[in-house]
């Protein structure tokens, strides 16, 4: 729970950071592409959580505006979850990660606030090659600008009768 609490603090201090920088750009122009890099970190749900205590990831954005307030976006990268110590055994559990691939929108509700959802699939990452493919269902909140972008998101994994989630920080540089 602390480390919950010192993320969502973490997302709103970029937040109040970014806001009070000088944007002249509209939030998402309409017929404007756009690419960013972000950082991600976060803290895994359910069934994951077992054996995973923390994750963190790099993803890819192409943003494409269709109008002043609405865009389309296909985002990537990947997620490392850091092991936990199992009781059992007194080693760590595998090395686990995820590949997503993901399209959606984001929607500018106020210039700069945005709501967006993404689905998409997920590919698993272990110690003994590549796993499962999982349907992933994103959905985000944030602050974005011409140039950075800050969002929490929530993400949901499901296949396989192995539910999981991720709730995560996104903070993005674009070009």
């Amino acid at each position: 729970m602390k480390t919950l609490l010192k993320l969502i603090t973490a997302f709103f201090t970029a937040g109040a950071l970014l806001v009070t920088t000088n944007a002249n750009a509209q939030t998402t122009p309409s017929g404007a592409l756009r690419f960013n890099l972000g950082f991600d970190t976060g803290l895994p749900t359910g069934n994951l959580s077992i054996g995973s205590e923390f994750v963190i990831g790099g993803t890819a954005r192409l943003q494409y505006g269709l109008s002043n307030d609405f865009a389309i976006t296909l985002t990537s990268g990947a997620d490392h979850f850091i092991s936990k110590i199992n009781p059992a055994t007194g080693k760590k559990f595998d090395s686990f990660g995820v590949i997503p691939i993901k399209a959606g929108i984001k929607y500018f509700f106020v210039p700069h606030i945005y709501f967006g959802e993404e689905p998409g699939i997920a590919i698993e990452e272990t110690d003994s090659g590549t796993g499962h493919k999982k349907f992933l269902l994103s959905t985000a909140a944030g602050w974005g600008s011409s140039k950075w972008d800050v969002g929490i998101r929530y993400d949901n994994y499901a296949g396989q009768n192995d539910p999981y989630g991720v709730v995560a920080l996104r903070i993005a540089y674009g070009f």
